[in-house]
């Protein structure tokens, strides 16, 4: 997401007075969060006017610097929860879910249910983002969590981290594809390279993470998907295969958009031809899930009523659950905007990358500091790579570095961009809300994450910066 841009007005406070408005805005959303229970969605906002201030912004621009973070994350967010939550109601109602988490259990036995989710979120998470993969997997994961009896952290985590790590090191994905560009890195070894770091950080930070602590909080799972005991699901259910089918259609719908889009800047196909265009809109994530949820009311509606009018009141309350999440996904991103607006990350990345420290460690350490500061992951990568990106053209120029070597940085800065997600980050938000945590929680279990996804894949891409 781009910054907020005021014209005709450029920051005057230096590094250290922002970054210290900065730690004193997330200790205040903690503090009012955590110890007054002042709602979140309240708090953000709130939080995001005093920063706003506090950095100088002009005062005519405040608002629109805090409706911009606000909107722009609302945009993606609303649309994906809203029809997510709507397929993800239709799956459950129908007794989809539960059909499904039956047969996973019967196939892989309890003991590997988590790990089962993962392998298969890190197969979704090929061609779709962290934030749409997430949406689509919960009803399964909620419903292998009900049938088993267990901690949602235990199940949802490992299906969460999955996403992230293929989201953070893989092409086809923004931020990978935009730092593998800058730094002219071959995109045949940043998948490879991908693929390397990719299993371990899923296993260490994921899989291995999610069984040691998830004895150790409490969690009511969230409704957002729904409710509905045994004795209400249908007496015919859908197939195994049916439902598959169905989570499967926006996978295969948005790798269409990722093929097509990737032969067009190749030029294997036109861009220009309408059939493509038409191609790469239906396979467009909001579109696709749209797509995806008027298929399953055809197929499952029939399941859960014959009644049109009580099969619409089915689809709509599944809006209800998910307006908090939204709304606090939102703040979050507002806050997040705010922090960009104000000029922190760039003063920050700039300070850093006048300190003369290895380009490896560099090019994480900056993605670390942006990340913490501002919150968006796509953002510290692609900027941290825009900065390091000379230096790494004269490092290859110069023979100090190899095709590997240039790839092990992009995965370094990869590494980075995705440390510890807290208060300024609205996915923060959106895995907290939508399985259940609390702020105090979230930080326990999904910042712990991120930070270990982040160290673990910089130790792997630090390791294989030897053979370059």
């Amino acid at each position: 997401m781009q910054p907020f841009e005021i014209e005709g007005w450029t920051q005057t406070m230096g590094t250290l007075p922002l970054l210290g408005i900065a730690v004193a805005a997330i200790a205040l959303i903690l503090v009012l969060v955590i110890v007054f229970r002042l709602h979140a969605f309240l708090t953000l906002v709130l939080v995001s006017f005093l920063t706003a201030i506090a950095t100088g912004l002009p005062l005519d621009s405040v608002v629109g610097a805090m409706k911009d973070g606000f909107g722009g994350t609302l945009a993606s967010v609303a649309l994906l929860v809203g029809l997510g939550a709507m397929l993800g109601k239709m799956v459950e109602q129908s007794g989809g879910a539960k059909v499904l988490a039956d047969a996973m259990i019967n196939i892989f036995g309890e003991k590997r249910a988590p790990l089962a989710l993962g392998v298969a979120s890190l197969i979704l998470g090929f061609p779709i983002f962290f934030d749409a993969g997430l949406i689509v997997m919960l009803p399964i994961v909620f419903a292998v969590a009900k049938r088993l009896k267990g901690s949602i952290i235990l199940y949802a985590i490992p299906t969460a981290a999955a996403f992230s790590v293929m989201h953070v090191f893989l092409p086809p994905h923004p931020g990978p594809v935009a730092a593998a560009e800058y730094f002219h890195a071959n995109m045949g070894l940043v998948m490879l390279q991908g693929f390397i770091i990719v299993i371990p950080t899923f296993i260490l930070s994921g899989y291995l993470w999610a069984k040691f602590i998830a004895p150790r909080v409490q969690v009511e799972a969230s409704h957002v998907f729904g409710n509905v005991s045994d004795d209400e699901l249908p007496d015919n259910p859908p197939s195994v295969g049916t439902i598959i089918a169905l989570l499967l259609l926006p996978v295969l719908l948005i790798f269409m958009n990722t093929g097509f889009s990737t032969l067009t800047k190749v030029g294997i196909v036109s861009g220009d031809a309408d059939w493509v265009k038409f191609l790469i809109t239906l396979g467009d994530t909001p579109i696709a899930l749209l797509i995806s949820t008027l298929v399953s009311i055809a197929v499952l509606g029939g399941k859960i009523t014959k009644d049109k009018t009580v099969l619409e009141k089915v689809v709509d309350s599944a809006l209800g659950p998910i307006c908090s999440v939204v709304l606090i996904t939102g703040a979050g991103g507002m806050f997040g905007g705010v922090l960009r607006a104000s000029g922190i990350g760039d003063a920050l990345a700039k300070s850093m990358d006048d300190l003369g420290i290895p380009l490896l460690l560099a090019a994480y350490l900056i993605a670390v500091a942006l990340r913490l500061a501002q919150g968006s992951a796509t953002v510290a990568l692609v900027t941290a790579a825009s900065l390091l990106a000379p230096a790494v053209e004269q490092a290859v120029s110069a023979g100090q570095l190899s095709p590997w070597g240039v790839v092990c940085i992009t995965m370094a800065a990869s590494a980075g961009s995705v440390f510890a997600s807290h208060v300024n980050d609205s996915g923060f938000w959106l895995v907290g809300r939508l399985t259940g945590m609390d702020v105090k929680t979230t930080l326990k279990v999904w910042t712990v994450q991120q930070l270990l996804e982040s160290v673990i894949g910089f130790a792997i891409a630090a390791l294989l910066f030897i053979f370059a």
